[in-house]
């Protein structure tokens, strides 16, 4: 890896195109470097994690939303008949979540319906450094392009391969130098350039393509973070889909000629300047030399309960203390629980945070998803994390469930700060120490590092696990044939023709989504 030093430019000092981050990320990304055997397995991984949460969520409200918005944009009718009159399945659109292979929309539209499903349960892959970051959420945009692509650009499962690689490893690298949340600003502005650069591997564009796409998406994507704070709504799952349907969009236009501002990182008006640290920032972004393989993917991590990364492994500690100390979950026979953890954890989805929805039992489960105090308290007393029951209004209102999340609370501890932020993958941790104080004076005290799925955790996800998640989420949603059908695809993804890549998805059992009414709009 090399360290770029970005920083803010003045007009007048004309920075050199091959000098600026938009650019190097292009040429990453035009980089024709082979993808390492284990970035392929954790490949096939990923895309098994995100149709496992996106089945989960095919019933859900906003997923509803987005799908019936998708479906408003189909592939003109005479361009469909044509292609399906030639072969067996139709080689341009894209394929949505939940629906039958031979629904094809336009793969902008593709990206969002697909982008909200993965997201709607907070509940696929997560990379934590100076930013956060979802980096499974580049999948449905570059797959989304492939599908519609293939024919066209002549695509297989390698190319999807290579592509997925590359939106991994520039929003990692990018998360790893340059925070956004401390300047409130959402972390899906890292989310649009990595699918702009992933969808240029994926379709082998020439870098000044790739750059201006790289910009367009950068520019578009920029919003503040109200949309992870206090009443947490709905776009907290759109917000990543959007994402990349604007790095869809952007590839478009950057395909027909267009431009993009520039420099858009470091001009004097640009993201850097006004939105992130201002004129004096500086930021050293580790990216791929030429011919250097990207491996970012394998220091990602996914989730094993459907909730907040940094409560991961909370979940792990409570249900251990559930079987232990069982009077810990009475809040007649608890004093206090202060949760002892990073900065991060403390101000974001902590009591640092100052947000009473955090405590309020009628909360919407996008904010109790980000509420510490909450989950550490109902996995405390059910032993356990569950991605429907754990969030159900009756749930959240139990008397003494209520009784106990008022009695937690968090604090910073400067060590487990420093861990946090450390970039020696042995010591980074996402969790730290709890002390219970009970009524009788006695104190429980217990600490965990990272969660038990994480590969340094005590049971370390491995293939076995993906495909666990994925039939137990999709048990009640897909018919039997159809994840076997859909496993047996995905575990061949580097062989896949371009024909096969629209199997890249899943079709609801007959009748389940006829029974889930979509909201009308204006499409």
């Amino acid at each position: 890896m090399k360290l770029h030093n970005v920083r803010v430019h003045r007009s007048d000092e004309n920075l050199a195109r091959q000098d600026q981050l938009a650019w190097k990320i292009a040429e990453v990304a035009a980089d024709p470097v082979e993808v390492d055997p284990e970035v392929t397995d954790m490949v096939i991984n990923r895309v098994i994690d995100n149709a496992a949460v996106a089945a989960a969520s095919l019933t859900r409200r906003p997923v509803v939303s987005a799908r019936s918005q998708a479906l408003a944009h189909p592939l003109p009718a005479a361009q469909l008949e044509e292609l399906t009159a030639s072969t067996e399945h139709p080689q341009d659109g894209a394929t949505v979540f939940g629906e039958p292979q031979r629904l094809r929309v336009s793969p902008e539209w593709a990206a969002w319906a697909n982008g909200v499903a993965v997201r709607e349960l907070d509940y696929h892959d997560t990379f934590l450094a100076a930013e956060y970051s979802h980096p499974g959420d580049n999948i449905p945009p570059i797959t989304a392009v492939a599908q519609h692509a293939a024919r066209a650009y002549g695509l297989t499962g390698r190319d999807l391969v290579r592509g997925i690689a590359t939106g991994y490893e520039i929003q990692i690298d990018l998360a790893m130098a340059i925070s956004l949340h401390a300047h409130k600003i959402d972390h899906v502005a890292h989310l649009g350039p990595s699918a702009a650069a992933g969808i240029g591997t994926l379709l082998h564009l020439p870098r000044e393509t790739i750059f201006q796409a790289i910009g367009q998406a950068l520019h578009t994507t920029t919003a503040t973070r109200q949309s992870r704070k206090g009443e947490i709504s709905s776009w907290k799952a759109h917000a990543p889909a959007f994402a990349g349907k604007m790095a869809v969009e952007a590839i478009d236009r950057a395909l027909r000629g267009e431009t993009s501002p520039t420099p858009i990182y470091e001009g004097e008006d640009g993201v850097i300047a006004w939105l992130l640290d201002g004129p004096s920032a500086s930021y050293d972004v580790p990216l791929p030399e030429a011919g250097e393989a990207k491996r970012a993917i394998l220091d990602s991590y996914t989730k094993e309960h459907s909730a907040e990364y940094q409560a991961q492994a909370w979940v792990d500690l409570a249900r251990k203390l559930h079987t232990e100390h069982p009077e810990a979950a009475d809040p007649e026979r608890v004093e206090s629980i202060v949760i002892h953890t990073s900065h991060h954890t403390h101000y974001v989805i902590g009591s640092g945070a100052n947000d009473p929805q955090k405590y309020d039992p009628t909360a919407s489960r996008e904010t109790l998803d980000h509420s510490i105090p909450y989950i550490f308290t109902v996995a405390l007393q059910d032993g356990g994390w569950h991605h429907v029951e754990s969030y159900l209004p009756s749930r959240a209102a139990r008397p003494d469930t209520v009784a106990l999340w008022a009695k937690v609370t968090t604090t910073e501890d400067p060590e487990w700060t420093r861990r946090y932020h450390s970039i020696d993958p042995a010591e980074k941790a996402f969790g730290g120490r709890v002390v219970i104080t009970l009524a009788d004076g006695r104190v429980i005290e217990d600490e965990i590092a990272v969660a038990d799925a994480h590969p340094l955790g005590a049971r370390p996800f491995a293939r076995a696990d993906y495909v666990a998640k994925f039939r137990t989420l999709a048990a009640e949603v897909l018919e039997e044939a159809e994840i076997e059908r859909f496993l047996a695809l995905a575990e061949r993804l580097p062989e896949l023709s371009a024909a096969e890549l629209g199997g890249l998805t899943i079709t609801a059992r007959p009748g389940l989504l006829a029974g889930v009414p979509a909201p009308r709009g204006l499409f």
